[in-house]
């Protein structure tokens, strides 16, 4: 054997462990850590919720043979995930890359779990299933739809959130309003007025409370829910009789009662179509904060407004954005008060989830590089939860949904 032939081994491993250090960096950013994925290749659409005791769980979707799909999800424990459990499994359900199927883990230590099921033949008639589990995911209680409209038109965009008397509360998009779509309709959308709905599911499985919270909504924007110490504040995008887009609020206060919708900022984007782009909210006690994306004015804006009386009012809204964001925002309140807040902002390679500390005040902190999914649909909306004193992310990727910690933003 040549001499050479051991050296230039050395040299190529080497060479092949800084190609692998280079794409990691590219990745994510300094102190941005890969945890690996308990999701599978086939695997999309995933959501990050945070129950008793800080326990942090891990939901996504999952594409099975015979066109089923499977709603699976993992803990996080020690440096890793545990091994999946799946909540519900089914075919025929209606899954994308904005409306996607959600495990949520409430105070009392129970789940509850929603995803949807295509109702007749339109191409965007489904309905929404909830299921709870009372022993930490291993059985689940039998689906049940939260609408008892019975009408074949779209129902999605859900958001579920603990209520009085350890009931699950759900607000949602609700089409009953509408009317089919036109007769050669190139994208079979319904068209007429989307609505936003609530109902309470007991923990016998009744449903109690149903409500119309407002009966003009944009048509495809992400709701959002987070409970405050004097109730639940739901943030969603509304749509005027002139077509304005802004991000309004409702409260479910402690007498049970919703309070009248009103904007966060008056930003005033005018569009003639949904932009596919909902807001997020969180609370700790009083504090709350809520991030999302506006086109007003003609240019691309990230902001995130803050209350301190539990979502009563809110301040002016702060620019979060690094000049060019795309939106798909999350946002966490942390015990500070500051918030973090999670896009993506658009580069020349596509597009990269960032995350940056804003203060009430203000202050903003340098954005943190954690990945670089691109800006397609498929790289869905980005998610992040705090455990453990750290960020976690998780996120979709060619090879499925892939996940990772850093610390917490610096502040400026």
């Amino acid at each position: 054997m040549p001499r050479h032939t051991k050296p230039r081994r050395r040299l190529t491993a080497l060479f092949a462990l800084l190609l692998f250090a280079a794409a990691a960096r590219a990745q994510g950013g300094a102190g941005v850590r890969t945890l690996p994925s308990p999701a599978g290749q086939a695997s999309g659409q995933p959501f990050l919720s945070t129950g008793r005791g800080g326990r942090l769980y891990l939901s996504w979707v999952e594409k099975l043979a015979d066109k089923r799909s499977a709603l699976r999800f993992s803990v996080r424990e020690g440096a890793g995930w545990t091994p999946p459990c799946t909540a519900a499994e089914g075919e025929n359900w209606f899954v994308n890359w904005a409306d996607f199927p959600t495990l949520v883990a409430l105070p009392d230590g129970s789940l509850a779990a929603h995803w949807l099921v295509r109702r007749g033949a339109g191409a965007f008639s489904f309905d929404v299933r909830v299921a709870r589990s009372f022993d930490g995911g291993r059985t689940w209680t039998e689906p049940l739809t939260p609408h008892r409209d019975g009408k074949e038109a779209e129902h999605g965009f859900v958001s579920m959130f603990p209520t009085a008397g350890r009931a699950l509360g759900a607000v949602w998009l609700d089409g009953r309003e509408q009317k089919p779509p036109a007769p050669g309709s190139a994208h079979g959308h319904a068209h007429g007025d989307m609505t936003l709905r609530y109902a309470a599911v007991s923990r016998e499985g009744g449903l109690v409370a149903e409500t119309l919270l407002d009966a003009r909504v944009c048509e495809c924007c992400q709701t959002s829910a987070a409970v405050t110490s004097e109730g639940t504040l739901v943030v969603y995008r509304d749509r005027s009789d002139k077509e304005i887009r802004d991000i309004y609020y409702t409260r479910l206060t402690a007498s049970g009662r919703w309070t009248e919708p009103r904007p966060v900022h008056a930003d005033g984007w005018q569009l003639d179509g949904c932009p596919i782009n909902g807001p997020s909210v969180a609370a700790r006690g009083r504090r709350a904060a809520v991030a999302w994306f506006t086109m007003a004015g003609g240019s691309p804006h990230l902001r995130v407004a803050f209350s301190k009386d539990a979502g009563a009012s809110f301040g002016a809204p702060i620019e979060a954005g690094d000049g060019d964001p795309l939106g798909r925002v999350d946002v966490l309140l942390l015990e500070d008060g500051d918030a973090a807040v999670c896009w993506l902002e658009r580069t020349e390679g596509g597009a990269e989830v960032r995350v940056r500390r804003v203060s009430a005040s203000g202050t903003r902190g340098a954005s943190v590089k954690v990945a670089a999914p691109g800006a397609a649909r498929s790289s869905g909306f980005p998610q992040m939860a705090q455990h453990r004193g750290r960020l976690v992310f998780a996120w979709t990727s060619p090879q499925g949904v892939l996940t990772a910690e850093t610390g917490l933003p610096p502040v400026k």
